[in-house]
């Protein structure tokens, strides 16, 4: 009487051909995993740099906006104490001192903002350990 096969052959016991199919679908099943692992990734990233990007422009134009309205109330009131050159200067200085610090700190944190999709480096490097072992 032979001994009935199971389901739970031993990889040793299967044929070449199946492991190397095996091998083949779930190489192409951990492509796939890690393609819209690294989409994730990029697309969380891209939205925090678009968040920054918008602080930027928003800094920008509260900045113009207060350069102009700055600019003309206090040249108004500084007219009366000093020249008219001397106040304008006064007051566009305090103002571009304002914008500068709104986008230098947009720019900051834009600089921070690593696009490398690191989670995915990784799991592509255990990936490829993984592969290495399969095929031994």
């Amino acid at each position: 009487m032979q001994p009935r096969m199971t389901e739970n052959k031993r990889n040793d016991e299967r044929p070449l051909g199946d492991l190397f199919s095996e091998l083949a679908t779930e190489t192409s099943n951990l492509v796939k995993q890690e393609v819209a692992l690294a989409k994730t990734e990029l697309a969380e990233k891209a939205s925090r740099v678009g968040k920054n990007i918008g602080f930027l422009a928003v800094g920008g134009a509260i900045a113009y906006a207060a350069l102009l309205a700055i600019i003309a109330a206090v040249i108004m009131l500084l007219v009366d104490i000093m020249p008219a050159w001397l106040a304008a200067l006064i007051t566009g200085l305090v103002v571009a001192g304002v914008a500068w610090l709104l986008i230098s700190k947009a720019l900051t944190a834009l600089r921070k903002t690593e696009l490398t999709p690191r989670q995915t480096v990784e799991t592509l490097r255990e990936d490829a350990q993984w592969i290495k072992q399969q095929v031994k």
